[in-house]
């Protein structure tokens, strides 16, 4: 999928989100915040004015957010994010109150959205992790022009071809018909038991 793909994802198939900004003390404050649409430029989502919620928005331009499905753990999808926010104003309360009608029961009247502002989650980087499926599927994406890096684990050119990192993967995800050995990204679960397991330190962390 693309990043539209999951940003749609987590708009219209889990919708509800926790985000987390930083308060005047550089600590980390959670909110259920709601994500209301979605399209190839970011995410949007509303709050009042009056919240602190809106006052750290406004401070920071920064979030991070878990979006969760599923039933129990080993049905779940899991979409984080982590990105820059930027104040819209009310011009797209009116679009969004369509698409999200439910919010006509918590602000029934046009003077109650008077209240309201909407934001724009525009650039950030993310990640989906699948623990539906064996083995497990992740991936990362970025939009708004934000660069994407090679992030996990990887063996490098001075493994040995020993087996020992193969032996512990809790995913079977380390391919070893070639030395050196190779790391499926799209199945690793960043445990890091092969940077353990290595004799020669040929696993590194980036």
């Amino acid at each position: 999928m693309e990043a539209k793909d999951y940003l749609d994802y987590i708009a219209n198939e889990i919708h509800r989100t926790i985000v987390a900004t930083v308060d005047d003390e550089g600590l980390p404050v959670t909110a259920a915040i709601d994500m209301m649409d979605s399209d190839e430029k970011g995410l949007y989502f509303l709050t009042a004015k009056g919240k602190g919620f809106y006052d750290r928005l406004k401070k920071r331009g920064f979030l991070a957010l878990t979006a969760m499905k599923g039933e129990d753990t080993m049905s779940s999808v899991a979409v984080s994010i982590r990105g820059k926010v930027r104040e819209l104003g009310y011009n797209k309360i009116p679009e969004l109150f369509e698409k999200n009608p439910y919010m006509r029961k918590i602000y029934p009247t046009e003077e109650s959205m008077q209240a309201l502002t909407v934001f724009q989650i525009y650039a950030g980087s993310g990640e989906w992790f699948d623990l539906s499926k064996k083995p497990i599927e992740r991936d990362s994406f970025t939009f708004g022009g934000v660069e994407k890096k090679a992030e996990g684990y990887f063996i490098t050119g001075t493994c040995i071809g020993c087996g020992s990192c193969a032996a512990v993967c809790p995913q079977n995800c380390i391919m070893t018909d070639s030395i050196p050995y190779v790391i499926e990204q799209a199945h690793c679960l960043h445990c890091g038991n092969c940077v353990t397991a290595c004799p020669v330190g040929a696993v590194e962390r980036r």
